[in-house]
């Protein structure tokens, strides 16, 4: 489960999600102030306004941003769904039904793309269409991947992790890198970063991959959930038992902060 919530089942806006985490309690994109969280909401409505969210047939879901009324601007809630990685924020996708709010996914932002479409007064203009991931899907995807590509120095790895955690805030994201590719280049550059050994507790990998890497583990400190694009400066590389730690542990939250604070000597 994403921050507690279950894919499929239905959540009530008010008690499940403002009472919770506080924020905007109008509009379809919610950005609550004191949590490292972005939610957005998913329905009919924008029939009315001449588009529609859908997803697309390579499992992309296409979500439009907020702005009723003239072309639409990188700021506020669409703003916070474009950054949200660097920023080390979850996005939690959640469709309206007549019943309340389905819970669907915990996404990854891979980019937007513009197009016309109507504004709620008929006039044509511009929209941000956003293009999400299932974060789930990014994750066993990147795991299953080559750790560390030994043609490439650690400076090459962290110039392209670094460079990963700011594309999907850039516009179009046409000819953009994937999250796929996103996601892993800030991996591999995170557990060559360790150098085989845990950056929690400074233990050895317990044991190697079967490509004989060392086995660490990538921890997103800045949200809940670990996997898809994020800061270098945010992730950090765990032993099995530090991981477990940060998620199940009584002092996971603590130590949680402990390893962020330690990420300024880690990634200067």
């Amino acid at each position: 489960m994403s921050y507690g919530f279950e894919p499929g089942r239905i959540y009530n806006r008010r008690s499940d999600i403002h009472a919770r985490f506080g924020g905007q309690q109008q509009g379809g994109i919610i950005t609550p102030s004191q949590h490292s969280l972005v939610i957005i909401i998913t329905g009919e409505e924008g029939l009315e306004h001449g588009y529609a969210d859908r997803y697309r047939a390579d499992g992309v879901f296409e979500y439009f941003g907020e702005g009723q009324v003239g072309d639409m601007r990188l700021r506020a809630g669409n703003r916070a769904i474009a950054e949200h990685s660097a920023d080390g924020k979850g996005l939690l996708l959640f469709r309206r039904t007549p019943e309340g709010l389905r819970f669907e996914s915990e996404m990854v932002c891979e980019g937007y793309h513009l197009e016309r479409a109507r504004d709620r007064t008929d006039a044509e203009r511009e929209a941000i269409v956003f293009e999400l991931r299932s974060l789930e899907a990014v994750a066993e995807k990147v795991e299953a991947e080559p750790a560390v590509p030994s043609a490439l120095t650690l400076e090459d790895l962290r110039r392209l992790a670094f460079s990963a955690a700011t594309e999907s805030s850039q516009a179009p994201s046409q000819g953009m890198r994937n999250v796929y590719q996103r996601s892993r280049d800030v991996r591999v550059y995170v557990l060559a970063r360790a150098n085989g050994k845990c950056e929690g507790c400074s233990a050895p990998a317990p044991f190697l991959r079967s490509d004989g890497t060392p086995y660490l583990e990538p921890h997103h400190l800045r949200r809940l959930s670990d996997g898809g694009p994020d800061h270098p400066a945010h992730v950090i590389a765990l032993c099995p038992n530090c991981h477990r730690r940060v998620h199940a542990g009584a002092d996971g939250e603590a130590y949680n902060a402990k390893l962020d604070a330690s990420m300024v000597t880690i990634e200067p």
